[in-house]
């Protein structure tokens, strides 16, 4: 199937919502354009970069939040693969594509060409640690002629343009890319805005990229201060000392003006993610018993102040055809009683992590407490900034972590979130979960084509991986962004993929 040739389609807003509001007082009742120097966008967001905005760690979402960087396809508003630097394609097997690039530049001024797409997409399957995106998918990239690219995959991808949409996959220049194995988006991605300068973990300066190919952006460059602290993002818009507050934690919501203050239904959903591997949760009556204790209900209205809905699952309300596909996960483990809790763990301490990039998070993780040693359990919590626990976490040092994880950010599609996180060989198998019907169950979703039984296979293993009491869903979060009254064009993307581009501005 080709698609039509048309501009990218980065609007994954809610569209009567793309304008945002601003208060410059602390009482929230102020008015007027302040705003950057010069128009600038001055932009708080919440998780600082994990490695020197690096595309193969968690970085990535922060440049294409920012339209730093592009892939061969975008997403549009409805989830569905879109032209980006690709301006068409076609499948002719299974296994086979062939994409047709449009004219355009990097930021350092070098051409983008069929030969740079196959370099970027190279080095990002040669990326160690693999990143999540390509974690169930092996990419071989081949240059047909200038202008076109064909990208093979080792076993049938039905959703590869979905997959190629990831920012982890953005193309770069050449220049990016260093002998040491480090790359580095400043100036060598494709969007409307280059990174200038980037100072540790606290700020960013980016510059509006003049020879985009989708136009001059309206705002001439952004500001980003990193902000881990919600109270804090909140307080800094409502002061004016920025534009864009992301992710405002629950608490402070309602003490922003009701005009600066977004609601946006996400496919976020938070859970308590049980180490399978080692530890007291190699147990499964243990780890069902702790499915039996946690009551994510009791959250909703107590810590997220209604911006929430009790978890039916791991797809949430933000994913529209999970609801009347759900399977009903059987041949769970019976769960421990209390007693048997305590003489099984014989005085263990489980080790419950949660970080403090979510404000929510730390106080989920003190109601869990409270509700796992009701259970039996002794219960130790260790609450810090993501990025100094993620090895930790991945290296199974923790019995147990409080999570919010956006469902549909690596693809779109759902099966690659259940590949890398509970397939035996998933990159970010936190639950360090290996359980032979899961990965059967994964592997076929992931090789079927039509979206109605593919929808149908991710709810089935769905249903396995609940099986394994790996996973307790707690809440699907809604998210709620702070938006000043004198900027216009804020993406409010239910992804969190997408948060500025060539539109946003100030007024």
């Amino acid at each position: 199937m080709r698609t039509t040739s048309r501009g990218l389609l980065l609007t994954l807003a809610l569209t009567p919502l793309l304008a945002g509001c601003f208060v410059s007082g602390t009482d929230g009742s102020g008015s007027g354009a302040e705003g950057g120097s010069a128009g600038r966008l001055r932009v708080a967001l919440a998780r600082p970069p994990v490695q020197a905005l690096s595309p193969y760690s968690d970085d990535a979402t922060l440049l294409g939040k920012l339209s730093v960087v592009e892939g061969l396809t975008a997403l549009d508003k409805n989830g569905a693969a879109a032209p980006a630097l690709a301006k068409s394609w076609k499948q002719t097997n299974s296994t086979t594509w062939t994409f047709e690039l449009r004219k355009a530049t990097f930021q350092d001024g070098t051409p983008v060409t069929a030969e740079s797409v196959v370099d970027a997409l190279d080095h990002a399957e040669a990326a160690t640690p693999k990143p999540r995106v390509l974690s169930d998918v092996t990419l071989t990239a081949k240059a047909d002629d200038a202008d076109t690219v064909t990208i093979s995959t080792k076993d049938a991808d039905p959703v590869l343009p979905l997959r190629l949409a990831s920012p982890v996959l953005a193309i770069l220049s050449a220049k990016a890319y260093a002998k040491d194995g480090t790359v580095s988006p400043i100036g060598t991605g494709t969007g409307p805005f280059k990174v200038t300068k980037l100072t540790g973990k606290s700020k960013a300066t980016l510059d509006r990229y003049d020879g985009y190919w989708g136009g001059k952006a309206k705002a001439p460059g952004i500001d980003v201060t990193w902000i881990a602290d919600g109270t804090a993002r909140a307080g800094a818009l409502r002061s004016g000392d920025v534009d864009i507050a992301e992710w405002i934690p629950t608490s402070q919501a309602k003490l922003l003006d009701a005009k600066t203050r977004h609601e946006v239904p996400s496919v976020r959903t938070d859970s308590l993610i049980l180490n399978t591997g080692n530890g007291i949760f190699t147990d499964p009556a243990l780890r069902a018993a702790a499915r039996e204790a946690v009551d994510g209900s009791a959250l909703v209205d107590s810590i997220f102040s209604g911006y929430a809905d009790p978890a039916q699952g791991l797809f949430g309300p933000a994913v529209p055809w999970a609801a009347d596909k759900r399977v009903k996960a059987t041949g769970r483990a019976k769960a421990a009683t209390p007693a048997q809790v305590r003489s099984r763990t014989k005085g263990k301490v489980l080790r419950l992590a949660a970080f403090t990039n979510r404000a929510e998070l730390p106080e989920v993780a003190s109601v869990l407490q409270q509700q796992l040693e009701q259970a039996g359990f002794t219960v130790k919590q260790d609450v810090r900034e993501y990025t100094q626990m993620e090895a930790d976490l991945l290296a199974g040092k923790y019995d147990a972590l409080v999570m919010s994880r956006v469902v549909l950010l690596d693809t779109g599609d759902a099966v690659a979130y259940l590949a890398s996180d509970y397939r035996s060989n998933g990159v970010y198998n936190i639950a360090r979960l290996k359980d032979p019907e899961v990965d059967r169950a994964v592997k076929s979703a992931a090789e079927e084509g039509d979206v109605t039984k593919r929808h149908q296979k991710i709810m089935a293993a769905e249903a396995q991986i609940l099986r394994t009491d790996a996973v307790v869903p707690l809440v699907h979060e809604k998210v709620v962004q702070g938006i000043a009254t004198h900027v216009e064009g804020v993406l409010l993307d239910p992804r969190e993929r997408s948060l500025i581009d060539v539109d946003t501005h100030l007024k």
